[in-house]
């Protein structure tokens, strides 16, 4: 196990610290520091600037941008990120489509997708949970029939995150309705301005509409579209998905959670002075440091020991307590901000300040992480089987 950095490793990290705050607008870091939510145009603006620079796709081979970086390199590349508060590459390009096109698409398809998927030039969705197929993912129903050189679409997604923005929706459709489940499943990419799709917004309980309901009506997609093989899609998901739980950690992102929250409990005053000089806030704060701790010294543990490619059962343990800490962080700016954090976008106009009328909408988005990548009590289950043979 090695969990100090060589001095080659330190070099790289001080190298893209730098250009993290440097060549990424500070404005732009501010706003992600402070939960505040950016614009399309800034997102993509990110993302080139990293793609520019061959920081956008590490994970992708080589010949489509990616670097051929150690474990830990990755881990340092992916943590100084969200150190410095940096837009990450948006998840639906570089960890799930673009690996899996580049990983099983034709040599057409890479060409046509590739480098615009890294680029941003295409925004992608997901589309693969429906109503009755969430959890149960290989019950859905969308349907896709060969006609000629097309296929013909019908059926509905959900939970569609950022469809509003999305150009295009990688989706899984049923190619075969007489497989048993998984067998009968395909990957195809579709273009969102195809006629017959309509996107409905859904709204969250933070008063948000960030995920979205994806209907298709008779709708044409050229075959040539499809990755891969008909009806092998269920393959080409469990890589994705596999892709889909990188990062969920987030130690970098709570660590900065955790120091704004020290910011805001020094500026909050109390009878015996400020917030953050009470013994039992102060204690609370510190429990969760400790705890982070522990989670970042987990996480090098993996990383080190994850150089010979194969799945690490101890990636269940990071996802669980990860999760469980970026919660406990935003719980704990609700509970800084006190009354201050019931209006919810009511604006500059009263005293309540924006950044506490952010929290109780951020606490309540941040339930999903609990939830997406493989649900906690899944986690539970795995360790329990895998890593303690019960």
């Amino acid at each position: 196990m090695k969990l100090a950095l060589t001095a080659d490793e330190t070099a790289f990290r001080d190298k893209l610290r730098e250009f993290f705050r440097t060549e990424i607008p500070a404005e732009i870091r501010e706003k992600v520091r402070q939960g505040e939510e950016l614009t399309k145009a800034e997102v993509v603006a990110c993302q080139q600037t990293l793609n520019a620079h061959g920081l956008a796709v590490p994970n992708w081979p080589v010949e489509w941008g990616g670097q051929q970086w150690s474990a830990t390199q990755r881990h340092i590349w992916h943590d100084e990120m969200q150190l410095a508060s940096v837009p990450e590459p948006l998840t639906f390009n570089v960890n799930m489509v673009g690996p899996v096109i580049a990983t099983f698409g034709s040599q057409e398809l890479k060409q046509r997708f590739l480098p615009s998927t890294a680029n941003l030039d295409i925004w992608w969705c997901q589309g693969f949970s429906e109503p009755e197929a969430g959890s149960d993912l290989a019950s859905l129903r969308t349907t896709a029939v060969r006609d000629g050189d097309s296929y013909v679409v019908n059926g509905q997604k959900t939970w569609t995150t950022m469809g509003q923005w999305a150009d295009w929706i990688f989706c899984l459709v049923r190619t075969d309705p007489n497989a048993k489940k998984q067998a009968g499943i395909s990957f195809l990419l579709i273009e969102l301005t195809s006629p017959g799709i309509t996107v409905r917004p859904i709204e969250l309980i933070d008063g948000g509409f960030e995920v979205n309901e994806v209907f298709f009506d008779n709708v044409r997609v050229p075959a040539d579209q499809l990755v891969g093989e008909e009806n092998q899609g269920w393959t080409y998901a469990k890589f994705l998905l596999g892709n889909e739980r990188t990062g969920i950690t987030a130690v970098g992102r709570t660590k900065v959670a955790l120091a704004l929250a020290k910011e805001r409990a020094a500026q909050t005053k109390t009878a015996g002075g400020t917030l953050l000089a009470d013994p039992l806030f102060a204690a609370r704060l510190a429990e969760l440091e400790n705890q982070l701790l522990a989670l970042e010294l987990t996480l090098l543990r993996v990383v080190s020991g994850s150089a010979d490619g194969k799945p690490n059962p101890a990636s269940s343990v990071l996802k669980l307590r990860g999760t469980e800490l970026q919660q406990a962080a935003t719980e704990l700016l609700v509970d800084i901000a006190g009354p201050d954090s019931l209006p919810f976008d009511a604006g500059a106009q009263i005293a309540s300040p924006q950044w506490a009328q952010r929290s109780t909408a951020t606490y309540l988005n941040y339930r999903k992480t609990s939830i997406y990548g493989g649900s906690n009590e899944v986690q539970r289950s795995i360790i329990a089987s895998t890593i303690l043979g019960l």
